[in-house]
C-alpha cells in the first residue's frame, strides 16, 4: 500500500485519479493539489471518495512544493500539470524523498523546444537517492514507447522502422478548441517537423509533409509528419531504428484556424505589452477558447493510437501494427471526460500501480519503454484501453 500525490487537476488528472481511485488495494491514501483548490475538490467530488484529500500548491515553487509533500510524505509525485513544471517538480521529489512519474517531457516557457535532456541530466541525482524517476507514461509518448518495446521483446530481432500514428476522429461541435492545454497543444504542432532516418534528425518546415493513411474503424484521414518527444529516446533505446517517424491527423478547418491564430500573432510565446499590462499572446489565447475539460459531454468519435513497425525476425521482413481506438462517449461516461484525456490518464493510472506494486521500480530516470511491457500491456485493457495487433500487412509507409 502506498501513498501517491496527483498534481494537476484537468482532464488527464481527472482520468487519473478517478482510476487510481478504484486501486482501493494498490494506494493507501490520495492526494490531488492544483493551483486552485476548488478543481480538486470538484474531482473529489465526481469520484465519490470524501476520503481523498485536496491542496493548494503553485508547482512552480520547489519551497512550496516540498511544504506539502514533507507534510503528506507521498511514495509517488505524479505530475500531470504543465511540462514546464517537470523540473521544479522533480527537484522537489529529490529533496522529500519522493519517487516522480509524468506524461510530458520538460519544456522551457519561452521556447517551443522538446527535449529529453534536461530531465536525463537527474538521473544519477536519483539514483544516489535511490528513488524512481518515469518520464513520459501518458500514451504518446507512454503506450505507443511501451507498443514499440513489446514488439522488440517479442515480435522482432530488429526494428528497423518506426511510424507512430495518431489520428483523433472525433467531433466536439465546436469551432475551434484543443484537445489538451492550448498553450502546449499549439506550441507542439507550430513548431518544425523533425524525423530520425539514418542515424540523424531531419528538419521540416511545419506540417510539410502529409499523406493519407487508413485508421482501423475510422478509414482515410490525411496526416502530417511533426515531431513528438518519444522518438528521442526510442531511437536511443532501440539503436537497429533506421527510421522513425510521428503522424498525426488535422481536420482542414483546424488548420485553417490555426493559420489564422499564427498570421494574427496569437500563437506567439514572447510577451507583449497592452494597455500598460504585460500579456503572452498564447496565454491570452487559452483564457478565451474552450477548457479541453468542458469538451466531453459532446464529444462523439474515436481516436485510434497505434505503431505501425517494418524490421526482420528470424532472417525474414515482417510489418507488424499494434493500436488501440478509444471512444469519446465512453470515457466520457466513466470519467467525465474526452478519449484524448482518458487515453492520457488511463496509462498515468497503471504506471502509478506498477511503482507501487514494486513492478516498475529502480533507482535512476527511466522512460517507460525501459521497463517491463508485459505486465502494462496485460493490465491496459482491463483498465480501459484494450489494444490490437496485425502481423504482416501493408502499413502504407
Amino acid at each position: 500500500m502506498g501513498k501517491v500525490l496527483i498534481i494537476g487537476a484537468g482532464g488527464v488528472a481527472t482520468v487519473a485519479a478517478h482510476k487510481v481511485a478504484k486501486n482501493t488495494d494498490v494506494f493507501s491514501e490520495i492526494m490531488i493539489a492544483s493551483r486552485t483548490k476548488s478543481k480538486c475538490d470538484a474531482i473529489v467530488k465526481a469520484i465519490g471518495r470524501p476520503d481523498i484529500k485536496t491542496a493548494q500548491v503553485d508547482a512552480d515553487s520547489v519551497e512550496q512544493l516540498c511544504e506539502l509533500f514533507r507534510s503528506f510524505q507521498p511514495d509517488l509525485v505524479m505530475n500531470l500539470a504543465l511540462p514546464y513544471q517537470d523540473l521544479t517538480i522533480m527537484e522537489a521529489c529529490l529533496q522529500c524523498g519522493c519517487s516522480y512519474l509524468d506524461t510530458a517531457n520538460y519544456e522551457p516557457k519561452d521556447e517551443a523546444h522538446f527535449e529529453y535532456s534536461w530531465q536525463w541530466a537527474y538521473k544519477e541525482r536519483f539514483e544516489e537517492a535511490g528513488l524512481t524517476a518515469i518520464l513520459g507514461c501518458g500514451f504518446d509518448p507512454g503506450v505507443t514507447s511501451i507498443f514499440t518495446a513489446y514488439a522488440a521483446k517479442h515480435h522482432f530481432d530488429e526494428i528497423q522502422y518506426l511510424d507512430i500514428v495518431d489520428c483523433n476522429a472525433g467531433n466536439h461541435h465546436k469551432a475551434f478548441a484543443t484537445n489538451f492545454n492550448p498553450e502546449i497543444n499549439i506550441r507542439e504542432i507550430t513548431q518544425k517537423g523533425l524525423y530520425w532516418e539514418n542515424g540523424k534528425y531531419i528538419e521540416t518546415e511545419p506540417m510539410e509533409i502529409h499523406k493519407p493513411l487508413t485508421y482501423p474503424g475510422i478509414g482515410e484521414r490525411e496526416s502530417y509528419l511533426i515531431y513528438h518527444e518519444e522518438l528521442e529516446s526510442l531511437v536511443l533505446n532501440f539503436p537497429t531504428i533506421k527510421r522513425a517517424r510521428f503522424w498525426m491527423t488535422f481536420g482542414q478547418e483546424y488548420l485553417t484556424h490555426l493559420r489564422v491564430i499564427q498570421n494574427i500573432g496569437m500563437a506567439r510565446i514572447d510577451p507583449i505589452m497592452y494597455n500598460g499590462v504585460e500579456i503572452v499572446p498564447i496565454q491570452f489565447l487559452k483564457a478565451v477558447l474552450p477548457d479541453p475539460k468542458s469538451l466531453g459531454a459532446n464529444y462523439h468519435g474515436q481516436t485510434s493510437i497505434g505503431c505501425r513497425i517494418r524490421g526482420v525476425k528470424d532472417g525474414k521482413e515482417r510489418t507488424y501494427y499494434i493500436y488501440n481506438n478509444c471512444d469519446h462517449e465512453i470515457a466520457y461516461r466513466e470519467t467525465g471526460t474526452q478519449a484524448v484525456s482518458f487515453t492520457t490518464g488511463v496509462p498515468a493510472a497503471l504506471g502509478a500501480s506498477l511503482f507501487a506494486r514494486g513492478i516498475w521500480r529502480g533507482a535512476g530516470v527511466f522512460n517507460v519503454e525501459q521497463l517491463d511491457p508485459d505486465t502494462f500491456l496485460a493490465e491496459l485493457g482491463e483498465r480501459g484501453l484494450p489494444w490490437v495487433e496485425k502481423f504482416d500487412i501493408d502499413l502504407e509507409l
